[in-house]
């Protein structure tokens, strides 16, 4: 069957909501600097109360879906699973996504379309405080053996691993596209997660995972070791492909038995939201769409850089054709 998507992805539907705050709000709603943290419905509300008068922008979100977003903009075909709620924010997070051309076929839910409030302080890092809503209720039946048909490859966020029904949903995902030939990337998402879920995690990454997503922190939560080749070899000792960022330093692909650097592209971090998201598009878009692993690892390298000096984990301004050819040609 001809491939009509070169990425469908699975993932949390959240509207991200961006805020510019002094570390002083930080200090007062007490929460750890730099890291996602799960909350309630009564907490987010008190934190949307903190930030009024802030400077705000809102966009479709959720880790996976940002990377779908990306791939849509780049160019690329893709569709997406996610649950949201018949509401206001539901309405606007499929209007955004099905506006870059994203198939989203899920049924839409009772209840409330999750949230992620990010707040960004001067310094450019990123306290994320998600309330999940009705994206924590995607389960098996959501997943669609006839769109993953359809994909060159499944993409995974890790955050899908926090919930029971969301887990079940990813994994279903992950059966499905090894039953259809459909490659499966997965993003780790987070250390706490691999923390919950090592084992598992190291299941996935010896068995159907063709291509592993991590930062360099992950990465060594994952292997134990330092080095970030050294991780980087052991994860692909089991996974076919390699995507480790390093912040400003790049990031190492591992392809083939090989290690791939990637140089980082100098820039003025303002908000750094979205940034292992926009490279994992670059990536993911490069490899469906003929470029070699080097050259979308350029794009990727470019595309990050470009999200992390604006606010929002959207690109402001998306790349042109004309631009991404540019940035591959000779390489």
């Amino acid at each position: 069957m001809p491939t009509n998507y070169d990425v469908y992805g699975v993932g949390n539907s959240l509207v991200d909501i961006q805020a510019r705050i002094d570390d002083s709000v930080l200090d007062g709603l007490k929460f750890p600097k730099g890291i996602m943290t799960l909350v309630d419905e009564d907490t987010q509300s008190r934190v949307l109360q903190s930030i009024l008068g802030a400077k705000i922008s809102r966009c479709a979100g959720g880790s996976a879906a940002n990377t779908i977003a990306g791939i849509a903009e780049f160019g690329g075909k893709a569709a997406y699973a996610g649950k949201t709620g018949v509401d206001e924010l539901g309405d606007f997070w499929l209007q955004d996504m099905r506006h870059l051309g994203v198939t989203i076929e899920v049924p839409r839910g009772e209840g409330q379309t999750g949230a992620c409030v990010v707040l960004i302080t001067e310094d450019a890092q990123r306290t994320m405080l998600t309330h999940l809503g009705l994206s924590a209720t995607l389960r098996p039946e959501d997943i669609s053996e006839s769109e993953i048909r359809q994909a060159k490859y499944v993409y995974i966020e890790g955050y899908l691993f926090a919930g029971d029904s969301t887990k079940h949903a990813a994994i279903k995902a992950i059966e499905l596209a090894k039953k259809n030939g459909v490659k499966v990337a997965f993003t780790v998402s987070d250390p706490f997660l691999i923390q919950m879920h090592r084992d598992l995690f190291w299941e996935l990454i010896q068995g159907p995972i063709d291509l592993l997503f991590c930062n360099l922190e992950e990465a060594r939560s994952l292997t134990g070791l330092t080095d970030a080749v050294d991780c980087a070899q052991k994860i692909h000792s089991h996974a076919a492909d390699v995507a480790l960022t390093l912040g400003e330093d790049g990031s190492l692909l591992m392809h083939a038995g090989k290690t791939i650097p990637i140089e980082g592209v100098t820039t003025k971090a303002v908000d750094t939201t979205g940034a292992g998201d926009m490279y994992a598009a670059g990536i993911l878009y490069g490899i469906t769409n003929g470029l070699s692993w080097r050259q979308a690892g350029h794009l990727a390298s470019h595309a990050a850089s470009r999200v992390v000096a604006q606010m929002g984990a959207r690109l402001q301004t998306p790349f042109t054709k004309d631009e991404v050819a540019r940035l591959v040609s000779g390489i």
